[in-house]
Formats: structure tokens, C-alpha cells, sequence
């Protein structure tokens, strides 16, 4: 671990590996057509757009509603009836049929959102104290957990698996993988 790194406090922990999930998702996205967004490389996988959308949504409603019950970005921006997707539901628990018929506009308007979102949980996760991380609050479907955790673990952890899932689906339509 670089010198760098061990200064940081937890706060900073979580902005920096954040950043770089929602960079990332955005990275992903941006440069697809609608139609490779909406691809799903199996029978089985949700596409490219569903996975970016739910991280997005995830941390969104996670930052904003979960932990302070204020509107997140995704309402405030009446995206769910500009791009005709659900209000409320994120993805998490999602019926598949209903996940798979989802269908997201165009990329760069998808990772606007994404950095929208980014631009709008970084500075909220710097400025959150030590106390208030461990505070418990409750996060469908697992109950109470410690805003560290939700942070940690279903922001980030969470998070970077679709983005793996984003990079290999970018493979296997031919196109260069993500760098993370």
C-alpha cells in the first residue's frame, strides 16, 4: 500500500474507491450504441445498461434516501419518466423477465446520470463523520446494517462486481475491455 494511501481516512477511502466505480460505470457505457446498451450477452445475464442503471440507482438511493430519506438524483431529475424505467425499484430482487425487458436510452445520457450521482454521494461520503459511518440504518433486502457497510459493501464491493460483468460483456461484443 503506497505511503498515500495509508494517510487517508476512511471517509477518503470510501470517496476515492467510489470515484473510481462510478468512472468506471460511466467509462463503460459512454461509448456503446443503444443497441449494444440494451444487448444481453446470455440468456441468462441482464445487459450492460441494466448493470450500470442498478449501481447507480443503488448508490443513489443508498446516499440520499436509505440514510437521509431525501429525493435522490434519479427523482429530482424526473428520470423514470424520461426514460419510461421504474420510480422506486433499483434492480435489487428484480423479477428476471422484468429485468431483461428494461430498456435504457442512449449510453452518454446513462452515464450522465451515473457522474450526476457521483458529483452528488462524493462529497456527502467525505464530509460523513466517524460516529455517523457507524450508525445502523436499514438497507432492503438485509435489514440493519452500519452505513460503513452499505457503503462499503453495496455501493463499492457490489458496485465492482458489475462493473466486472460490464467489462467482460464489452469483450464478448468485441470491444476493449475496462482498465480498473
Amino acid at each position: 500500500m503506497s505511503e498515500a494511501a495509508t494517510q487517508m481516512t476512511m471517509q477518503q477511502y470510501l470517496a476515492f474507491f467510489a470515484r473510481r466505480l462510478f468512472d468506471g460505470l460511466a467509462r463503460g457505457i459512454e461509448d456503446l450504441t443503444v443497441e449494444e446498451l440494451n444487448v444481453r450477452p446470455h440468456e441468462h445475464s441482464n445487459s450492460i445498461g441494466f448493470d450500470a442503471w442498478h449501481v447507480f440507482r443503488t448508490a443513489d438511493n443508498i446516499i440520499h434516501f436509505a440514510f437521509e430519506r431525501e429525493r435522490p438524483v434519479w427523482l429530482q431529475q424526473e428520470l423514470n419518466e424520461a426514460w419510461s424505467l421504474p420510480k422506486v425499484e433499483q434492480g435489487t430482487g428484480m423479477e428476471a423477465e422484468v429485468a431483461h425487458a428494461l430498456r435504457f436510452p442512449e449510453a452518454k445520457l446513462l452515464a450522465g446520470y451515473g457522474r450526476d450521482v457521483a458529483d452528488a454521494v462524493i462529497p456527502r461520503i467525505e464530509a460523513m463523520s466517524d460516529s455517523y459511518l457507524q450508525e445502523l440504518t436499514k438497507i432492503n433486502p438485509w435489514g440493519e446494517i452500519r452505513r460503513l457497510e452499505a457503503i462499503g459493501q453495496t455501493v463499492i464491493s457490489h458496485g465492482s462486481t458489475h462493473l466486472g460483468q460490464i467489462s467482460l460483456a464489452r469483450t464478448l461484443m468485441g470491444k476493449q475491455g475496462l482498465e480498473f
